[in-house]
């Protein structure tokens, strides 16, 4: 079994800067996609953005440029830089890790989330 941990959520003002820290533990041996999801109130959960173990990144059009996705490998964890927070960005957001297997197969494993908001 895989364990995943969200922290470093938080309330911070329009144009501000969190940083949301991953790790994942336990069976962790080939789990190659980590990334973030986020749902805001009365929406549907949304990509944020995610990276392979080989650095491929990927990121939803509403925070490219103001966030950055990194990984440390070694340490099964994940990191996602967010600048220039705005409003809309307010959701919770949760931590995926990702093993994929052959025939296009995959597990998921999910944390428990962490509230972001955005202040205007």
């Amino acid at each position: 079994q895989v364990q995943v941990v969200e922290s470093g959520g938080g309330l911070v003002q329009a144009g501000g800067s969190l940083r949301l820290s991953c790790a994942a533990s336990g069976s962790t041996s080939g789990i190659n996609v980590m990334g973030w999801y986020r749902q805001a109130p009365g929406k549907q959960r949304e990509l944020v953005a995610v990276i392979t173990s080989g650095g491929r990144t990927n990121y939803a059009d509403s925070v490219k440029g103001r966030f950055t996705i990194s990984r440390d490998n070694a340490k099964n964890t994940v990191y996602l830089q967010m600048n220039s927070l705005k409003p809309e960005d307010t959701a919770v957001y949760t931590c995926n890790a990702r093993r994929t297997a052959a025939w296009g197969l995959f597990d998921d494993y999910w944390g428990q989330g962490t509230q972001v908001t955005v202040s205007s």
